[in-house]
């Protein structure tokens, strides 16, 4: 194990230690799972999307943007994608043909267990050190810190 007690960020982050240990933890943690998923042949952010319809297959287009929290353009692009691979289908609804609703297809349901399996071994790699009682307050600082930003970002422009 890396010893962290004696990290030093660089000096221009010095009043931001949380905020860079926090960049320098995603990227670590995005970089390995992107490498898992590439050998389930997907990209990252499309197993929260299969993860999405895993929990309730039929939703619309933009309820499936709401829940991950993406951008339109890379919510389409990514739904684009997993279509050409047949893992899901777009139809437009029956009740207004301008929204289109996306469905697994059965490639894309085998890959439950699979995307299950890959984020249960994710989450081994990155608790190995770590007692129960620290994932739960890291877990719940995350939570804290993640609510924090996005009331922030909700704020007018001058706030």
């Amino acid at each position: 194990m890396t010893d962290t007690t004696s990290y030093q960020p660089p000096k221009t982050a010095r009043d931001g230690r949380l905020s860079y240990a926090i960049f320098q933890l995603a990227r670590a943690h995005r970089g390995h799972a992107a490498a898992m998923l590439r050998a389930l042949n997907l990209h990252p952010g499309q197993e929260l999307l299969l993860m999405q319809l895993f929990d309730r297959d039929g939703q619309t287009q933009a309820e499936l943007l709401e829940q991950v929290g993406l951008d339109h353009s890379t919510v389409s692009k990514s739904l684009r994608r997993m279509q050409e691979a047949g893992l899901l289908t777009r139809e437009p609804a029956a009740h207004d043909r301008r929204v289109m609703v996306v469905h697994l297809t059965d490639a894309g349901r085998a890959l439950q267990e699979p995307i299950a399996d890959m984020w249960r071994t994710l989450e081994q790699i990155s608790t190995r050190d770590l007692t129960p009682d620290q994932v739960e307050t890291f877990t719940a600082c995350a939570r804290t810190i993640e609510k924090s930003v996005r009331d922030h970002s909700r704020q007018a422009p001058d706030a």
